[in-house]
């Protein structure tokens, strides 16, 4: 069984490390996070390895996942060359989404293959991470050695993995961004225009809860294009302009959100076919940001 270390060992390094502990995919052997207390829980979270407070206590291993922050992967990184630990015969790995494995450099030069794996899952609860961690897919880029060694890894535990084109890696992120954290924000938008049309909050939540799930439930039935309904897919100009004029008078934030959606949905209109070519012409005018 081959060795790992973790460095930075929050919700993620600890869900992982204790996937790969039980299923026996790794041996668990030092855990080093900002401090010792951490560190110790971490390790009784993950049921193996020796809690350790700086990286002059660390022992060789064959992989190295450094879970932390993303504005700590390089200072790690760096801390890690250091010890002389990391060279050939060994892998490097992050978890940040947004950042290249090139961000590793420092170890990379020493000799060890270096990669990035990033899984498109919500680690708010450890626990209930690795309960649901099984069908999670995981965005990987780097040397193809580290990269065929970490797909086998993840796909041990229940990942499935998929390539990224470590080039655009922020741009990639950014999906992840917009159908999680700004899907919050959004419905948090049209909880705003629902209260201002008379509802309290909690009323507006369970009048858009069915219409939230079916909408989700269309767009993974049958795709997005397909999906869209609304005033743009119908072209229904009137109707937009009206909205347009009452959201410029009321919340120019709001208005704004919805010039920059709704030309996207215009697109998915277009490819649809379910608008005349004068009334998306129309409605790309309107949905113009006004300088």
């Amino acid at each position: 069984m081959k060795t790992l270390n973790i460095i930075g060992c929050g919700s993620v390094g600890q869900t992982l490390g204790r996937l790969f502990h039980e299923a026996q995919v790794f041996e668990v052997r030092d855990i080093l996070t900002r401090s010792l207390d951490s560190a110790q829980s971490a390790a009784g979270f993950i049921g193996a390895g020796r809690p350790i407070s700086g990286f002059d206590e660390m022992r060789p291993a064959e992989l190295y996942i450094i879970a932390a922050s993303d504005d700590a992967i390089a200072g790690c990184a760096a801390d890690l060359a250091a010890t002389g630990l990391a060279g050939p015969g060994t892998t490097v790995c992050h978890l940040s989404g947004a950042l290249p494995s090139a961000l590793l450099a420092s170890v990379a030069g020493l000799g060890a293959k270096i990669a990035s794996v990033h899984p498109v899952k919500s680690f708010a609860n450890p626990l209930d991470s690795v309960a649901s961690f099984a069908g999670t897919w995981c965005g990987i880029e780097g040397d193809p050695e580290a990269v065929a060694c970490l797909s086998n890894s993840f796909s041990a535990i229940g990942g499935k993995t998929f390539s990224v084109d470590a080039r655009f890696k922020t741009i990639y992120h950014v999906g992840s961004v917009l159908v999680c954290n700004y899907l919050t924000a959004l419905i948090e938008s049209g909880v705003r225009a629902y209260c201002r049309g008379g509802l309290s909050e909690q009323i507006a939540l369970e009048v858009m809860e069915p219409l939230v799930r079916g909408t989700l439930d269309n767009i993974f039935r049958t795709g997005t294009v397909q999906a869209l309904t609304g005033p743009i897919a119908r072209g229904d100009c009137a109707v937009v302009s009206r909205q347009l004029d009452a959201l410029d008078a009321w919340n120019g934030d709001l208005s704004l959100i919805y010039r920059a959606l709704g030309r996207v949905a215009l697109d998915l209109s277009e490819q649809r076919g379910s608008a005349s070519e004068s009334d998306l012409t129309k409605l790309r005018e309107m949905l113009a940001i006004k300088g």
